[in-house]
């Protein structure tokens, strides 16, 4: 079974990072993603916007924080993860959000400058005590920035 997900879309905030007590950085964003299409037999178009929670992890999530802002075109790749917890009230709460495996600018309306990012030690990177086991495979991302 597969899990994976590609999304284009805008950034509906700036990228936010931190870090675990770990020292893994994480970045979360939003993103829009529209959808337009024509009515059969019609000259009239209709819209609809989706919106998605993403995170990324450890390189990704600094160089997603370095390269791109709010309003930025991005492409995702990742796959869907469902989150579940009890908020104060005690009532159960969940939320699907798209876990980054890529992350780049897209370039249909605009140009990015690409540059390599110093490869940096597995003890550089924090990557022992992991918050998120599924990413300890990772390959490093290049690093990408964006002018809109």
């Amino acid at each position: 079974m597969s899990n994976t997900i590609t999304l284009t879309g805008n950034l509906t905030r700036d990228p936010e990072i931190r870090y675990t007590n770990e020292g893994q950085a994480s970045a979360t964003f939003g993103l829009a993603v529209n959808r337009r299409w024509q009515r059969r037999g019609s000259e009239e178009w209709e819209e609809a916007t989706s919106f998605f929670d993403v995170i990324c992890w450890r390189d990704l999530a600094e160089n997603v924080a370095l390269s791109l802002a709010k309003g930025s075109r991005a492409v995702v790749t990742g796959r869907l993860e469902q989150r579940s917890w009890e908020n104060d009230e005690g009532e159960r709460r969940s939320r699907v959000e798209v876990v980054a495996d890529e992350v780049g600018a897209s370039l249909r309306f605009a140009t990015a400058e690409v540059s390599r990012t110093e490869r940096r030690s597995a003890e550089e990177a924090g990557s022992a005590g992991s918050s998120d086991p599924a990413m300890e495979s990772a390959p490093d991302a290049d690093m990408v920035g964006a002018e809109a």
